[in-house]
């Protein structure tokens, strides 16, 4: 089969120039040294990156191609090579850099550095003449290089001309603010220690594929700890036994994976040889794969921003590991002793008030990335373990992990854990199940009130006696009402939108609820009127289909003078809508499976499949 053509989706034409950067991307991820070393291609284009910027690469590892370049596959390969090279010799770190550092002078230092470097590889494509044959001098040190520069240009003039780049000017971004580690904390670079590995791995296929040798019965440092797990902490053991330890380099490689990720769908945990953890920084890494499957986080995340939730699981997750004293934890994790005994719910809402900071936290797989991964991204079917999902036998196994734990007292167990663990093996409340509470919240069951005045109809028997009776309050009648805003757009359907009227319509009726204020929303606000639970369930004849402005809804409902005051409004939306919604009374929101709202609820979500 031929390759699939990319297409421009506006006009429908090839767009060559982009085959050719996946074309240079696919080269370079082929190569055995470069394409097991770090760093994060994305790809951009020239209103990003500027028209004559080729590549630029940050210290966070993100290698930013522009896709409106014109380049062969081949010189595509060079320019990623070249970025990586960056990462992999340090050129971020403040130890490699000289003191009080011009960055311009440095870049075009360490750009003459690579492009030797790859010329003396002989590596794709070159896109800037050899620097052997232009510059004189030793070119065999970046601070070498540096210093004859430093004689050749003053240190005040802001433009010089560098042809080795792969920019106009920096194709460094982030040399202001240069990497710091802390060796005493063992603190180290990972792309250099990536880099390390991936020349020494590139060197021993080679060698071991030429001489007819390869070791494959040696038990790797992963394998070791997960037997560990099984011999010796019950509580994670059987999920120890049942996931596939992973350590591919080159895998890690591709799916960016910088120490480890699970994968609960397929069964596997990866684990990035590169990271060269201790012993006891393995387990620690391990044990946190294993809860994240265990305690079912993806599987829990309802809408939300999954990377954001992966964060808010890492510090509940981190916390517990740290109390429990499995293995050491790494340098760098997700901690924070200020966040302890706190849910990854209450965290998540926590982390919704500073999205900037969060935003750029490292997981276990590394920068603004999760380690919670999705088997079926890569085309992997979900595993099935005993006729259950793996989702169900990983809760399944840690519950019989608890109860092992807890019959030999094997250890110290955070009591949060307990209680969350507990917690799996009672069924889920059915989302309707918790509307209707949210109902019981609004509309008790009315009171009746005593009264002496007689009825109507005089009774028959003894009329001149008169007999107590109940009968409703006229304010409590008047006051049971609720608004309903119900999101009519073309992202609605229409299955989804019958199902959400029905419930609401069946609760009313159990409740007791005359009346049901409805307004429907698309781009401008239709107000329904009152309506009976019986028309909102079925005869309703729903307006819009355009837009989705929610806004205008609920401010008609709050300005009603025929609503009541305290009068709650439930919205029902499937979450594209605007990024704000200011309500100034008791509310909640309906959305679907999956769905998420663009903003922080003030109001309780339900989620209906």
């Amino acid at each position: 089969m031929g390759k699939k053509k990319t297409k421009n989706q506006s006009t429908g034409k090839r767009n060559v120039r982009l085959e050719q950067l996946e074309e240079g991307i696919a080269l370079c991820t082929a190569n055995p040294l470069f394409g097991r070393m770090g760093g994060y291609i994305r790809i951009r284009d020239s209103q990003t990156l500027g028209k004559n910027n080729v590549a630029i690469v940050t210290k966070q590892g993100e290698i930013l191609v522009n896709q409106d370049v014109s380049l062969s596959p081949r010189q595509w390969s060079y320019a990623i090579a070249h970025c990586k090279l960056h990462l992999a010799f340090g050129h971020f770190d403040k130890e490699k850099m000289p003191e009080n550092c011009e960055k311009l002078l440095w870049n075009f230092a360490c750009d003459i550095f690579v492009a030797k470097f790859l010329a003396d590889i002989k590596f794709g494509e070159a896109i800037c003449p050899n620097p052997v044959d232009v510059l004189s001098g030793s070119l065999n040190d970046e601070r070498k290089i540096y210093t004859d520069l430093q004689e050749r240009f003053s240190a005040e003039e802001e433009r010089i001309s560098n042809i080795y780049g792969t920019a106009i000017g920096l194709d460094m971004v982030g040399l202001e603010n240069p990497n710091v580690y802390d060796k005493k904390k063992n603190q180290s670079n990972l792309f250099t220690t990536q880099f390390a590995y991936a020349l020494s791995s590139a060197v021993t296929d080679t060698v071991g594929k030429a001489g007819g040798y390869i070791d494959n019965d040696r038990m790797s440092k992963g394998r070791e700890a997960a037997k560990w797990f099984i011999n010796h902490y019950p509580l994670l053991g059987s999920l120890a036994s049942s996931f596939e330890i992973i350590e591919d380099y080159t895998l890690c490689v591709q799916e960016e994976i910088h120490i480890a990720g699970v994968n609960c769908s397929a069964g596997e945990i990866y684990l990035n040889p590169a990271a060269n953890l201790r012993t006891e920084e393995l387990k620690f890494v391990m044990a946190h794969e294993f809860l994240h499957a265990g305690l079912g986080h993806q599987e829990r995340c309802k809408g939300r921003n999954l990377y954001l939730w992966n964060v808010a699981c890492d510090y509940v997750i981190n916390g517990w590991l740290y109390e429990m004293r499995i293995g050491k934890m790494p340098e760098g994790v997700l901690y924070d002793e200020n966040l302890k005994n706190k849910s990854a719910e209450e965290i998540y809402d926590l982390i919704l008030e500073d999205m900037r900071k969060y935003l750029k936290m490292d997981t276990l797989r590394g920068y603004g990335k999760c380690d919670m991964m999705d088997g079926r991204a890569r085309g992997i079917n979900r595993k099935q373990v005993s006729g259950m999902t793996m989702d169900e036998f990983c809760r399944n196994a840690l519950m019989q992990g608890l109860e092992y734990q807890q019959s030999y007292a094997r250890g110290y167990l955070p009591a949060g854990l307990i209680e969350e663990i507990r917690s799996l093996a009672m069924l889920p409340i059915r989302w309707d199940v918790e509307l209707a509470k949210w109902f019981e919240e609004q509309f008790p069951y009315k009171d009746k009130i005593r009264t002496y005045a007689r009825p109507s109809r005089r009774q028959g028997a003894t009329p001149e006696i008169p007999r107590p009776r109940y009968v409703e309050s006229e304010r409590g009648q008047n006051a049971r009402t609720f608004g309903v805003v119900l999101d009519t757009s073309s992202s609605m359907s229409t299955k989804m939108i019958g199902m959400a009227l029905g419930s609401i319509a069946s609760y009313a009726l159990v409740r007791e609820v005359p009346y049901v204020r409805v307004v429907f929303c698309d781009a401008d606000a239709y107000d329904a009127g009152y309506l009976s639970p019986e028309d909102v369930a079925g005869r309703v004849e729903v307006k819009g289909r355009g837009g989705t402005r929610l806004q205008p809804g609920i401010d008609l409902l709050e300005s009603a003078k025929d609503f009541p005051e305290d009068g709650p409004i439930l919205i029902i939306t499937d979450g594209e809508c605007e990024e704000n919604l200011a309500i100034h009374r008791k509310h909640a929101y309906l959305i679907p499976q999956g769905k998420s709202l663009p903003f922080r609820a003030k109001g309780k979500v339900f989620y209906f499949s």
